[in-house]
C-alpha cells in the first residue's frame, strides 16, 4: 500500500508550518504502508496541479493532506470539502478568491472516504486531543481537499482521500496569548496514528461509533 501524505509550505505572517514539518518526520513506514511526503504550495490551483502531477507519477492507494489550523486544541480529520474558495488572506501568490467555485462541474461537496471517527480514536488513544471537523473552511486546505475529491470524481476513481488539520507549533503562538498549540513531536505521534488506523480499516470502513462535533 501507498500513501501521499501531503503539507503546505508556510503562509500568512508565520515563518513555518506544522504542516510540513510534521510530514518531513514521518516515518517512511507505517503499519507496511510506504509513506510518500510532498510539500505543496498554499497557492489556489497550484497545490492541485502538484498533487495531481504526484497522484499520476507514484499511484497512491490513499492521500492524506495536512494543514494547519490556528486557533484549534486538537487534530482533527476533516468530513467533507466544499465547492468555495472565499479566503480570508491572500494565498502565497498574492490571490485572494472570493465567494468563487472551485470547479463549475464538480459536486457542491464531496465526503471523504478515509475511516475519520477510526483516525479520531486511534489518536485520542496516543493520548493526543482530536475530534472529527466538518468544516474544512474556505481557505487552501478546503480547497485541495476538495480538488483530490474532484480528482477521484474524473480520473482516479480507486483513490481514497482526505484531510487533516493540525494545531499551531508553540514558536507560532508566543505572540498569540491564550492560542492553543501542539509540539512537533505530538503532530507526528498524532498522524502517525491516524495513518495507522487508514491502513487497519482499509476495505473495512469506519468505526461505528460517535464522533460528531460543534463545528
Amino acid at each position: 500500500m501507498k500513501i501521499l501524505v501531503t503539507g503546505f509550505d508556510p503562509f500568512g505572517t508565520d515563518k513555518i508550518n506544522p504542516a510540513i514539518e510534521a510530514v518531513k518526520k514521518l516515518p517512511d513506514n507505517i503499519s507496511g504502508a510506504e509513506i510518500i511526503k510532498l510539500e505543496i504550495p498554499t497557492i489556489f490551483n497550484k497545490c492541485a496541479e502538484v498533487v495531481h502531477k504526484k497522484i499520476e507519477e507514484v499511484k497512491p492507494d490513499y492521500v492524506l493532506d495536512i494543514g494547519q489550523a490556528g486557533g484549534r486544541f486538537a487534530l482533527t480529520p476533516e468530513r467533507v470539502a466544499i465547492n468555495f474558495d472565499d479566503g480570508r488572506i491572500k494565498d502565497n501568490a498574492g490571490y485572494q478568491p472570493r465567494n468563487t467555485p472551485i470547479h463549475e462541474d464538480g459536486q457542491n461537496a464531496y465526503f471523504t472516504q478515509l475511516p475519520v471517527k477510526a483516525m479520531a480514536t486511534a489518536i485520542q488513544n496516543a493520548g493526543l486531543p482530536s475530534y472529527v471537523s466538518t468544516t474544512a473552511g474556505t481557505y487552501v486546505c478546503n480547497h485541495i481537499m476538495y480538488q483530490v475529491q474532484y480528482f477521484i470524481d474524473k480520473d482516479f476513481p480507486d483513490l481514497k482521500a482526505g484531510f487533516m488539520h493540525i494545531p499551531f507549533l508553540p514558536d507560532q503562538v508566543v505572540d498569540r496569548p491564550g492560542t492553543a498549540c501542539l509540539s512537533l513531536d505530538d503532530d507526528v505521534r498524532g498522524i502517525t496514528a491516524a495513518i495507522e488506523a487508514i491502513v487497519q480499516r482499509d476495505g473495512k470502513g469506519d468505526l461505528d461509533v460517535i464522533g460528531g462535533s460543534v463545528d
